[in-house]
């Protein structure tokens, strides 16, 4: 029997979870990653970013960086087992200015947990990374976070999450009061009460403690607050407000956890009923639009180029999405986009910048390819007959820098260590044809890529640079015969990406009202999601 069709393939296919946790910046986020793994036994101690009086640091933020800044600004991958599952959890930055990374990632994921603060609630870029989640098709359970410190009503935040982004909220836990008061959680699907007991910094896991939510000793809870608890659930079971799978996987439900993270409160309630609820992998549409099925031969596609993970390796890895089939190390896979086989020889299963020879995946499976040199992000790796994904869109850029090489005896290196990050896309380079690979221009979604390009340029590839902020505001994507003809126009710069795509730079939307006037024969396309490159 071909392997493609093995069951065995398929029963192992249904233990993946593949899933990105997103939220907006100090939500929580990285943090919660960490608890995962420390309920999953992958780490001994979690190590949250906010923690001070602790030298650990988290382990899904494993660049120089992140440790020093306290946010991540790469998208890690975390391959970890809990009971019957396999997990492969997508950990993104929260910060606005790594969105387009964040949606790489979300490409390669099945279903998401959002992460809220229970004082803030709905915030601007946990909105913005919900609309992302549910243009992609993608569940998502809401975890509200912070328990342990004061909050809002979490009737409030219920009808915030339905008001703000039109999904049902169904709690499947509900905290009996927060802060100082804050009694414990409440499993509803029991009727339990879940009490935790403490640890140090949160850094391991502490007992758990359930008794009948209609018996319990209400200990030290003010009778207010326990009685306000008590009206609660018994609302939530009079308005019939019970998860539904199959409306969680239609994406009009979103199931809704309480807890807090730092203090391992609510997690392993979290981490179990995401594994029951989630969808396994399933089939994925291929550029025609036509669903791949799981059995069939070996498809994957490329999201994330990531180099330098780890100093002593000094190396480029291509994570791939495994979408049918088996991955088998040494196997032949043709690269649709170049008509290339290549060997699959030297891949890895990551824990953040950690990497363990892996022999074998499955659909869900994300698999690191290592010194890939010619796979790009987009790129669909097949055997059997031709398949290709649909390719991952690009956001516009909004920020725009010079970049100089500060040690011209390094030159070499400033070329090898720009082209990477533009592969990698830390940045958009642009380059102006006067100039060569002299001064290319960075073009960024938010200020922090350049921070981030900067320290990289320095610190992995010996090369310091010097970036300088231009004029320009926005980009426009215009048929590279035009150029020529734009090069005098007032206003505008005109440059080119990698892939030979014409993108001229304006310092306003005068300047491009006045290209348009000036040349009515040219078609200015703004770059971004769903913008098809014009050569």
């Amino acid at each position: 029997m071909p392997l493609a069709t093995d069951p065995t393939l398929l029963a192992e296919t249904a233990t993946r979870r593949t899933f990105a946790i997103i939220s907006h910046p100090d939500a929580g986020k990285t943090t919660l990653t960490e608890k995962f793994l420390l309920y999953a036994g992958a780490v001994r101690e979690a190590g949250a970013v906010q923690s001070r009086k602790r030298s650990r640091t988290a382990v899904s933020d494993w660049m120089a960086l992140e440790r020093q800044r306290g946010i991540s600004v790469s998208s890690t991958v975390l391959h970890f087992a809990y009971g019957p599952w396999r997990f492969n959890l997508l950990d993104t930055p929260g910060h606005a200015d790594f969105s387009e990374d964040t949606y790489r990632t979300l490409c390669a994921a099945d279903a998401a947990v959002m992460v809220l603060d229970l004082a803030k609630g709905i915030e601007p870029q946990t909105l913005k990374l919900f609309r992302v989640c549910r243009d992609r098709g993608l569940p998502i359970v809401t975890f509200v976070n912070k328990c342990d410190r004061p909050g809002r009503p979490p009737l409030e935040l219920l009808d915030e999450i339905e008001e703000q982004i039109g999904l049902q909220p169904t709690p499947v836990t509900w905290p009996v009061a927060d802060g100082a008061d804050f009694a414990g959680i409440v499993d509803r699907r029991t009727a339990e009460l879940v009490r935790f007991d403490r640890t140090v910094h949160g850094a391991t896991v502490g007992a758990e403690h359930r008794e009948a939510m209609a018996t319990a000793d209400r200990g030290a809870t003010p009778a207010d607050r326990w009685e306000a608890a008590t009206e609660e659930l018994a609302l939530l079971d009079a308005l019939g407000l019970d998860c539904d799978r199959e409306a969680f996987l239609a994406g009009t439900q979103t199931p809704v956890f309480f807890g807090s993270a730092l203090a391992n409160f609510g997690v392993r309630l979290l981490l179990e009923g995401f594994a029951r609820m989630a969808p396994p992998p399933g089939p994925r549409p291929d550029a025609t639009g036509t669903d791949r099925d799981l059995a069939a031969p070996f498809s994957a596609f490329v999201f994330k180029v990531q180099a330098n993970m780890d100093p002593r390796h000094r190396d480029r890895i291509a994570f791939m999405r495994v979408c049918s089939g088996q991955f088998e190390r040494g196997m032949a896979a043709r690269n649709a986009r170049t008509g290339r086989s290549h060997t699959l020889k030297y891949s890895h299963t990551l824990f953040a910048s950690d990497r363990q020879t892996v022999d074998s995946a499955v659909p869900g499976d994300i698999v690191g390819v290592v010194n890939a040199t010619e796979l790009a992000i987009g790129d669909t790796l097949h055997s059997g007959a031709e398949v290709t994904f649909p390719p991952i869109p690009t956001f516009a850029p909004e920020h725009f820098a010079t970049v100089r090489n500060a040690d011209l005896g390094r030159a070499k290196r400033f070329r090898a260590g720009i082209a990477q990050l533009d592969e990698e896309g830390v940045v958009q380079v642009l380059r102006r044809p006067e100039f060569g690979d002299q001064e290319p221009i960075f073009g960024a979604v938010g200020p922090l890529q350049f921070e981030v390009a900067a320290h990289r340029m320095a610190t992995e590839f010996g090369c310091p640079v010097t970036l300088a902020p231009t004029s320009h505001r926005m980009a426009r994507i215009v048929n590279s015969a035009c150029a020529d003809a734009l090069r005098s126009q007032r206003g505008c710069t005109v440059t080119f990406d990698r892939h030979g795509t014409c993108m001229v730079l304006f310092a306003s939307y005068h300047a491009v009202r006045w290209a348009s006037e000036d040349h009515p024969e040219v078609t200015f396309l703004e770059p971004g999601m769903g913008t098809a490159p014009t050569t």
